[in-house]
Parts: structure tokens; sequence; C-alpha cells
């Protein structure tokens, strides 16, 4: 498909869903027209239509809060166009990260894609700006060893925990395990999008 395949309402505008490209979360709905799905496809960055001032926008423009383009699809009809995007910065111009934080069922527990990506950033964040005091700056100053050596040994008390009754403990261990995994691969330049695609790779039907 390609963007002749699109299905515009009688303004010339088809709705678009924003996800976020690693974590899945919805981001937000808006609405774009051809130009806005030409300029999204040509730049890398999402643009849309504004209803309400009849213009082309791009996302981030006067925020910052831009949002880099990892994919866009068609649904069935071809009447809706979703983006998947790497965003930098909140999508609500609430500024929540989200436009959908008004929740009419009880919230649920969230995703672990989800926490794990929260968790992610934050490693990213405290790497690029070395606050005093921070456990992720303390050890990448003590070098790439000493964060393997944790693995290690956090690997180890998973297999503790796993020979104990209860899960508690497991659930504990095994996180901590998960964020010092994340450290290694932000200390090797490499992100959890890495192992996403080749997992993906792996169990497509053969």
């Amino acid at each position: 498909m390609n963007l002749d395949d699109v299905v515009f309402d009688e303004r010339g505008l088809v709705p678009v869903i924003i996800q976020d490209a690693l974590s899945g979360e919805v981001l937000t709905l808006a609405w774009a027209n051809r130009e806005a799905l030409e300029k999204t496809l040509e730049t890398g960055q999402t643009h849309l239509y504004s209803r309400s001032r009849n213009e082309l926008w791009k996302k981030g423009e006067t925020s910052g809060n831009v949002q880099d383009l990892v994919e866009m699809r068609l649904d069935c009809d071809a009447d809706a166009v979703l983006y998947r995007v790497i965003p930098h910065g909140p999508a609500c111009h609430t500024g929540a990260r989200s436009c959908f934080f008004n929740p009419v069922t009880p919230e649920a527990e969230p995703p672990l894609g989800w926490v794990l990506e929260q968790v992610w950033r934050t490693i990213q964040k405290r790497l690029r700006e070395m606050p005093e005091g921070s456990y992720v700056a303390k050890m990448h100053a003590a070098g790439l060893d000493r964060v393997l050596k944790k693995i290690g040994e956090e690997a180890g008390e998973v297999i503790i925990a796993a020979k104990n009754p209860g899960t508690d403990e497991l659930a504990w261990e095994a996180s901590d395990l998960l964020f010092h995994l994340l450290l290694v691969l932000a200390e090797r330049e490499m992100s959890p999008a890495d192992l996403a695609r080749v997992l993906n790779e792996r169990h497509q039907p053969k």
C-alpha cells in the first residue's frame, strides 16, 4: 500500500493514531491530510493537520517535543493511519506523556514493555546528565566490568529466589537483573529495540 490508497473523508482528512514504537503505548489521536502524510514520510518526523487552525503543523515545532517516525501503516480499509514513533518529550499539550490519561475503567497494571521503556529512558537520562548520587552514574564511572559483575551477581540471586518458597523475592531479584541488563545495553550503546528485533525475527512463522 501507499498514499494513493488512503481513503480521506469529505474534508480531505484521515485519522492518525500515534503510538510509541518502543513501548506500544498509544500517545494521541490526530488528523492528517495528504500533505501532512507526505511531509511525515519526507522528513521522518510527525506532521499533522490542525482542524481548528486549518493548517499543516509539525509536532514539536514550538515545544521541541518532536516525534521521529519509525513506521507508517494503514488499517485494513485504508481509512485510518498509524504512526509508530520515537517521542522526544510529552505527546499531549497538557504536558502528559499520552493524551489518554483519563481512566473510565479501573486502571490496570502497566505492561512490562511500557515499564521497561520508562526505566530505559531514565537510564539514558542519568547517563547524559550524570547527576551526583545517581546509582547509574556511579556504575558507569566504575566501568563496564563492574556492571557485568552485577549481572552475574543478580543472576545468582534470581536462581536462589526461584528455589525459595513464595514469589515476592523472585519478582524483586528478577527486576534487579532486568535493570542491570538494560544498563549493560546502554553502556554498549544498544537499546531494547535491538532485542525486540532479534526476538521478533526468531519467532516469525517459518
